[in-house]
């Protein structure tokens, strides 16, 4: 990335590369293979090692945005399907199988009710914590693909409303195991009837997917190791003990740093080593202990 520098006041500080699931009032906007960002109305101004600011005539109401939000706010009979269809036209899904299971799983069963659902942008669940952007979801089954065949064991860490638990859950198919952790009750005991509701609902009946309440970053041992661990909020450092749940041969896939953060990639290789990279820069909340989290610190 170039050197850092300041964002502009009159586009309202627009990020390019820069991936958000929280603060929940950005929207992020698609180009090409990347991702521009709208910073909210109070945001604070500040530098950053963003990429060069894009042209401001971007942001017209031509733009991408406009087209896109009226698209999949209008009356069609699939919104789920269009959603799906502009993330593979502006390529962020490009596998088969991730278009077939989030085609299955239907977003808007498991956000609040009355918001939309189908818009490119994070939303509040209450609780201090957000369901991630579509993009984002789409973005960690295409990372993860390859660790949720089925059989295969797959954690998520920060379950939320239990979406992309379910999206895992159709993945390894019932003979794999999909858990959630969420340490809010109240989430869990809401993901499970979103889920209750959706095409996973069989693989919650029978079992091979559950949701729990606990500590995510303590993971959950009982159905260790893991080939496929996502974690849905940022850690200051990858907590050992998912480290210590991911099988050999296994993926994480967690957004790393506390104001600025990375969304790391890390391989487990078969000797126990662990191979890491950067995917792209995100902004994620925090990972962090039930009451600092309904503190909001």
């Amino acid at each position: 990335m170039p050197s850092s520098i300041p964002l502009l006041h009159s586009v309202s500080a627009i990020a390019y590369g820069f991936r958000y699931r929280a603060p929940l009032k950005h929207t992020c906007l698609f180009y090409t293979h990347q991702l521009y960002t709208l910073q909210p109305p109070n945001f604070p101004l500040f530098s950053s090692s963003f990429c060069r600011v894009p042209n401001p005539n971007f942001f017209t109401g031509n733009s991408l945005f406009s087209r896109m939000e009226h698209f999949l706010s209008g009356s069609g009979i699939n919104r789920n399907k269009g959603m799906i269809e502009q993330l593979q036209r502006y390529g962020v899904i490009k596998s088969k199988k991730v278009t077939e299971i989030m085609e299955t799983v239907d977003r808007g069963l498991f956000v609040p009710e009355g918001t939309p659902a189908y818009i490119d942008s994070p939303m509040s669940i209450g609780y201090n914590a957000t369901i991630s952007a579509p993009h984002m979801h789409a973005m960690c089954l295409e990372l993860l693909e390859d660790r949720l065949q089925p059989g295969m064991h797959a954690l998520d860490v920060g379950s939320g409303t239990g979406y992309l638990t379910a999206c895992f859950a159709l993945m390894v198919g019932p003979q794999g195991r999909a858990v959630g952790v969420e340490h809010i009750p109240e989430l869990v005991a809401w993901s499970t009837k979103n889920v209750e509701r959706s095409a996973a609902a069989p693989l919650l009946k029978e079992g091979s997917l559950s949701l729990h309440v606990g500590d995510g970053r303590k993971g959950w041992p009982e159905h260790a190791p893991y080939d496929a661990i996502h974690v849905g909020a940022a850690a200051a450092d990858v907590p050992q003990d998912l480290i210590d749940q991911l099988k050999p041969g296994g993926r994480m896939v967690i957004p790393v740093g506390t104001f600025f953060q990375d969304l790391k990639v890390i391989d487990k290789n078969l000797d126990g080593s662990l191979s890491v990279r950067s995917e792209t820069s995100v902004r994620y909340v925090p990972l962090t202990s039930r009451e600092a989290q309904l503190k909001g610190t």
